[in-house]
């Protein structure tokens, strides 16, 4: 057995041999929705899947077989397991198996409480408000950018100026693209291969800021972006696109992409003016301000969902 250099190194061997008797074979497709790659390390990724019985998201490990001892991924799944007591520590659901390429376990989506969003909301809203009024755009607010100095949310800070401009500064090209980026900065995008951009230069405008704003409370409502990019290519985003267009309009939930189907009608409104691929209809960030009153998430059988942030990048 392994030794751990734990003081009760001894149970956590135990751990690892049950597991290893009772470690079942299963395909993750067969078991799993999955929604998305939210995490990639050099030893696994993370998918965000719901199980395909139950409807539960959860946060599922995969493993290479191909480059994972079985040892090692049952000491790391049985530490987690012994640890994910402590609430501080994220919480396993105790499913653990392997495919015919992969080993898996679960954990469970935990993160910022939605009244911590909101404040966390409101101050980065405040931040912008002020940096536009002094004819300025930031340019890059994305997770990393926004420091949290509590864990509470009581004082946030908005960081990091090195792409901030003045506002109509023309922008003739851009190199690659970020989930954070709006369709407009996208389509002066100079992609892998490309030589030239050949739609006109664009003006920096607070709108951009905006719906970055917008991408960044989906993110840390969540744990993940709503897309790669807003390119019709994306197909996350031409759902999410293809139902603004469809918002004037009465629509049933159903009709909501499946990625937004856990906020309310208040929320989705709110994200419908962030987030408007229509330059003519997005808000500015302070219209956030009229909807904290209002719920944002779907409660469950009269409690919150819990929110995730493994692959959230908020720095404390």
């Amino acid at each position: 057995m392994i030794e751990l250099g734990l003081a009760d190194g001894s149970l956590i061997d135990e751990l690892m041999e049950l597991t290893a008797q009772s470690l079942s074979q299963r395909e993750i497709q067969e078991h799993f929705n999955i929604v998305k790659e939210i995490g990639r390390g050099k030893y696994g990724k993370v998918l965000l899947v719901t199980h395909r019985f139950r409807g539960t998201p959860m946060a599922l490990k995969v493993m290479p077989k191909a480059s994972t001892k079985l040892q090692g991924f049952l000491r790391e799944y049985c530490i987690s397991l012994h640890l994910s007591c402590h609430p501080c520590i994220v919480g396993l659901f105790g499913i653990a198996f392997h495919s015919n390429e992969h080993y898996c376990f679960a954990q469970e989506l935990v993160g910022i409480p939605e009244s911590s969003v909101k404040r966390c909301a409101v101050q980065i809203a405040s931040a912008l408000e002020f940096i536009h009024s002094h004819g300025l755009v930031h340019r890059d607010v994305k997770p990393e950018n926004i420091l949290l100095l509590d864990n509470h949310c009581f004082q946030v800070k908005l960081a990091d100026f090195g792409l901030a401009q003045k506002r109509g500064t023309m922008i003739r090209f851009i190199t690659g693209t970020l989930p954070y980026m709006a369709p407009e900065l996208c389509t002066v995008a100079l992609m892998e291969g490309q030589k030239e951009v050949t739609t006109p230069p664009l003006s920096v405008e607070p709108s951009l800021d905006t719906w970055a704003f917008g991408v960044v409370i989906f993110c840390i409502l969540t744990g993940y972006f709503p897309w790669e990019r807003c390119m019709d290519s994306d197909d996350f985003y031409q759902e999410f696109a293809d139902w603004c267009t469809m918002e004037e309009t009465p629509t049933t939930e159903e009709d909501v992409p499946p990625l937004w189907q856990r906020f309310t009608s208040e929320a989705m409104e709110m994200f419908s003016k962030l987030l408007a691929p229509d330059l003519a209809k997005r808000c500015t960030v302070g219209e956030v301000k009229a909807y904290v009153e209002k719920d944002w998430l779907k409660k469950l059988n009269g409690i919150e969902p819990q929110q995730t942030l493994e692959n959230g990048k908020i720095r404390e």
